[in-house]
């Protein structure tokens, strides 16, 4: 189902992904959007941080928890231009995330679908309500572009 404010968000999720490079960081970006209001974006940052946790998910969501002062995000929507990995998919889950919204599929390691479904597993104690391909072609495009240019590579 093709929602056009999940369009509009996963715009400014892009914006996000587009300034990683800077930093040698695979172009993910990450927006959590509570009410319509976005009220956590990042972006990838294992390469600036040295931190193997610093996907844009785990930091989204990390910085939407500080904003209402809660863990629990169940009226939240994340927004993320690659589809989640297991530990993103696992924070996900653990941080009851409402609605799930990603652009490009991982076929090597997504968790919200395409290798896995931790996302929306029936054994868990949440599941979450997923759109997965918003604005895809855009989202892939980054990755393409980074991994194809040396200079940007970690």
């Amino acid at each position: 189902m093709d929602v056009p404010i999940h369009r509009e968000w996963m715009r400014l999720a892009l914006a996000e992904a587009e300034q990683a490079p800077a930093t040698r960081d695979v172009p993910v970006g990450a927006i959590v959007v509570r009410d319509g209001v976005v009220i956590a974006a990042r972006r990838n940052e294992r390469e600036l941080t040295n931190d193997p946790t610093a996907h844009a998910e785990i930091l989204a969501l990390r910085d939407a928890a500080a904003a209402i002062g809660d863990w629990r995000l169940t009226d939240c929507t994340l927004v993320v231009t690659l589809e989640p990995c297991v530990m993103c998919a696992g924070a996900i889950v653990s941080a009851r995330v409402g609605t799930l919204v990603f652009g490009a599929w991982d076929e090597k390691a997504g968790a919200a679908g395409s290798l896995y479904d931790i996302v929306r597993d029936r054994r868990l104690n949440h599941r979450v309500e997923v759109y997965p391909g918003v604005e895809v072609e855009a989202s892939a495009r980054l990755l393409l572009e980074f991994f194809e240019d040396p200079l940007r590579r970690p």
